[in-house]
Order: C-alpha cells, then sequence, then structure tokens
C-alpha cells in the first residue's frame, strides 16, 4: 500500500513555484545540485542571485528543498516533487501528434487481444520516458474461455493451452488414463471450442451435466472430454483467484543507467519489492478505484527499498469487467510532466482497445 505526504507549508505564491519548478526542472536534467547562480542563468526569473537564494532558503525551511553536505545547492525533496506533482498531474505532456500516430500504428500491427498488447504498451513507455514501463493485463471479474487447443506430447500427455477473453494465456500438461491421437485430441478441442466459447468457470460447471449428455459416444471420449473440462475449469478458477497474475515491464536498463542506482543492488530491491504480489494488488487497486493517474513519490511508497523511486500508474479497461494499469517507474528525479502525459495516452489507447474487445 502506499501513503501520502504533503509539504508542511502553506500554498506557494507564483515566484516561489516558478523557483521550485526550476530547481526540478535543472535537477531532473542533470542529477547536479542546484544553486542560485545556476538558476539566475537558466532561466528567466527575473530576480536577482540574492532573491532567488531567499526563496531557495524559505522552500528549504518549508520541507521541500534539501541540500547535500557537500554543496551548496539543493535538490528536491518527495515533498517538493509532490507539490510540483499536484500542480501539473491533470496537464503532463502527451507525446506529440506524429509519434502518437506511430503508437497507434504499433498497437494494429499485433494480434488482437493477447499478450502481445501488454508486453508492447510495456516496451512503448519505457522508450518514451526512458523509464521502466510497466503493464498488467486487464483482469476480468471472472475470466471467460475465447479458444481451447489441445496437443499431443506421448500416447498419455498432452497439452492443455488456454486462451482467454482478454488475451492472457495458460497452459498447462494432461496425463491421460488412455493412448490418444492427435486426431482425438483435435476433435475433443472442436467440440470443447463450440460449446465452452465465452463461458466461465462458473458457466461451465453449471454445463457440464448437459456436455456428457450430448456428446453420446463412447465411454473413451466422454472420459476424456470430461477430465480436459475440468482441467479447464481448475485453471480459469485458479487465475480468477489471483489478483495480479503478471507484471509485463521493460527498460530496466533505463534505470540502471540513473546516478542514483550506479549500486546495481538498490535497484535489485526495488524489482524485489515489486515482485510482493499483495502489495502491488493494493497498489493497483487503489489506481483503479480512482479511474485516475497516481503518482507514487518517494517514501510515499510503503516499501522502504522504494524510497527513491516514483511509480506513475494510470488504469484501464471497464470497471466491473476487466481492468489492469499501466506505467512507468523510476528515480524520484523523474520528468514528471512527461511521465503523466505519456502513461495517459497509453492508458486512452488501452482503453479503446478493451472497449473494442467487449463492443
Amino acid at each position: 500500500m502506499a501513503r501520502r505526504t504533503r509539504p508542511t507549508s502553506g500554498p506557494l505564491d507564483a515566484r516561489a513555484r516558478a523557483i521550485l519548478q526550476a530547481v526540478i526542472d535543472d535537477y531532473v536534467t542533470t542529477a547536479s545540485p542546484v544553486g542560485s547562480h545556476t538558476l539566475v542563468e537558466r532561466y528567466s526569473l527575473g530576480v536577482s542571485s540574492a532573491t532567488v537564494r531567499g526563496i531557495l532558503a524559505d522552500l528549504e525551511s518549508a520541507g521541500l528543498l534539501t541540500h547535500p553536505h557537500t554543496s551548496s545547492g539543493r535538490v528536491p525533496t518527495d515533498a517538493g516533487y509532490r507539490s510540483y506533482v499536484e500542480s501539473i498531474v491533470d496537464l503532463g505532456a502527451p507525446p506529440p501528434p506524429v509519434e502518437q500516430l506511430m503508437i497507434r500504428h504499433q498497437f494494429g500491427q499485433v494480434e488482437f487481444a493477447s499478450e502481445q498488447w501488454f508486453r508492447l504498451a510495456a516496451t512503448t513507455l519505457a522508450s518514451m520516458t526512458r523509464s521502466a514501463g510497466l503493464a498488467t493485463a486487464a483482469k476480468p471479474v471472472a475470466a471467460r474461455v475465447r479458444r481451447i487447443d489441445l496437443v499431443a506430447i506421448q500416447d498419455r500427455l498432452a497439452s492443455l493451452i488456454l486462451v482467454l477473453r482478454e488475451g492472457t494465456i495458460k497452459q498447462g500438461l494432461i496425463a491421460l488414463d488412455l493412448p490418444v491421437t492427435q486426431a482425438d485430441l483435435t476433435r475433443v478441442a472442436n467440440l470443447l471450442n463450440d460449446r465452452l466459447a465465452e463461458l466461465t468457470a462458473s458457466d461451465i460447471v453449471a454445463i457440464l451435466p448437459q456436455l456428457e449428455q450430448a456428446l453420446g459416444g463412447d465411454d473413451e471420449t466422454r472420459n476424456l472430454t470430461r477430465k480436459i473440462a475440468e482441467r479447464i475449469i481448475r485453471t480459469v478458477a485458479e487465475f480468477d483467484a489471483v489478483r495480479v497474475e503478471e507484471v509485463y515491464s521493460d527498460g530496466l536498463l533505463n534505470v540502471m543507467g540513473a546516478p542514483e542506482f550506479a549500486q546495481s543492488e538498490k535497484l535489485r530491491r526495488v524489482f524485489t519489492a515489486l515482485e510482493n504480489r499483495a502489495y502491488l494488488a493494493d497498489l493497483i487497486a487503489v489506481v483503479t478505484d480512482s479511474g485516475r493517474i497516481h503518482v507514487f513519490i518517494g517514501r510515499e511508497n510503503a516499501p522502504v527499498e522504494m524510497g527513491e523511486v516514483s511509480l506513475v500508474l494510470a488504469p484501464y479497461g471497464q470497471p466491473g469487467r476487466a481492468v489492469g494499469v499501466v506505467g512507468v517507474l523510476g528515480p524520484t528525479r523523474m520528468a514528471y510532466a512527461q511521465a503523466i502525459g505519456t502513461v495517459g495516452f497509453i492508458s486512452g489507447l488501452m482503453n479503446e482497445l478493451v472497449d473494442h474487445l467487449y463492443a
């Protein structure tokens, strides 16, 4: 679960806001503490260096800036980033129109409602923000079967390939009681596709007796069909019981290249924290329940291992049917406006895909 901290000071005046934003912009770009002289030289603040020094001191007193012991320059605190993010969270900087068209084209080239959607979302977010891109599959309240394939591995061993409506693929081996041929398995798969498509686990349980009656034929075929149908029921039910099935990610090298993570052990601990499915499920619940972009900055993240990173997450999908999240992870020294705009755009694109799936 994430917690949010806010600056202890009151609202900033326009000049203080401009200087705080300048410090953040410069620090995001250079990763070096920012002094008054630098701000006056690089930004059109319209005030003297002495005035800037006074405002920097005020911002530090308010807990929005701090300075390393070895430098006279300042760096933003989590509270400073939070103050800045609150002023831009509804704005962001979406990709340029040409890039938006290119991204839409890329999504149009992948298989509809497949795992490639989620991998492409993570890859696109990573490349556009120079952070780590994250995406989860649109998780339905109750998954529905889209397609069933059966492949003979040995005489008494078959592989079940189960494609769910939202694109998730589940695979498993089934030990068979008697030898079967690929033709036998194909015949059973065709029958199950005809009868089970678009059904949930509970739907399949309800129709299983009628399915057996409709089969007729020999006992061997009925027993084989029942065995596979029961395995499908169990697979779908197990999928439904898991709140977060898989997180697709890309761009780890982008984060590793940040000075903050020169020690790879730090980053390893971050991703270990993200592997905690209970924490991740709670985080996703916060985002999907709100229906809007969330930014979790530094120590606002409950796991102490994530105290030096920020997450920008947005929900997508149809509440009550299927929802997932997309987002980016990077150092707290993140280009938040670009991250928020890009995550918002990808979220909107994923919304369109899910809407088309349920049309």
